[in-house]
């Protein structure tokens, strides 16, 4: 059994989900700006996150809603994640994005995750406090790889980590395997493939001996 683990935004989908929260909120250019900035490692992931949810702070429930309701995986992501599972792999998704709108994304593809690893926006009153929570703020995903794979009792060389951006980084230096998904110009380095699609993925998969052959 190996341990994969995807970054969400950016990588297993193509949606942002603060950039689509921002959207309804009315300030999606200020959140924007925020986000390639530490998407390029030019400011640390925590401050930019607490800087985007405060933007957000007071947007309604509803508003929210229908925000990670617009979440989607990429095209043949639900279907890689189902091929990883069927041949014994533990599929992660470590993510600095929110719980709500990963799980909305992947129910709508009818696919699990075997586990999550992801912030959240608290609400009060209905509305969103403009605060963030969780374990990946503060904390770093290679910190987060390695006691899953402590947990699962997986070595990390039989590691694989996905992602596209610097908060990512740490991740792909750990891992067996690391896999740039469209990286950033930051990110590229590091990794030791490339990819730009939820295909080419599978294919490099089957390179590794990660996954079988297609027939």
């Amino acid at each position: 059994m190996s341990l994969i683990a995807f970054d969400f935004d950016g990588t297993l989908s193509d949606s942002e989900m603060t950039v689509l929260l921002a959207g309804r909120a009315g300030v999606a250019d200020e959140v924007a700006e925020i986000t390639e900035r530490a998407m390029n490692d030019e400011l640390s992931y925590a401050e930019s996150l607490y800087q985007r949810a405060e933007l957000l702070g007071g947007l309604g429930e509803e508003e929210v809603d229908a925000a990670f309701d617009e979440v989607a995986l990429r095209p043949g992501a639900g279907e890689l994640i189902e091929r990883l599972q069927a041949e014994g792999h533990h599929v992660a998704v470590l993510t600095g994005g929110f719980e709500r709108g990963v799980e909305r994304a992947l129910s709508k593809q009818g696919v699990e995750a075997d586990t999550i690893v992801a912030n959240r926006l608290p609400m009060a009153g209905g509305r969103l406090t403009g605060e963030a929570e969780g374990p990946l703020i503060e904390g770093t995903k290679d910190d987060a790889l390695a006691a899953l794979a402590d947990d699962l009792g997986v070595p990390m060389a039989s590691t694989v980590a996905v992602g596209d951006g610097a908060n990512d980084l740490p991740m792909l230096e750990v891992a067996g395997i690391s896999i740039g998904f469209v990286p950033k110009d930051a990110v590229r380095p590091v990794c030791d493939a490339v990819v730009a699609s939820m295909f080419r993925l599978g294919k490099v998969l089957e390179g590794y001996d990660v996954l079988t052959v297609a027939e």
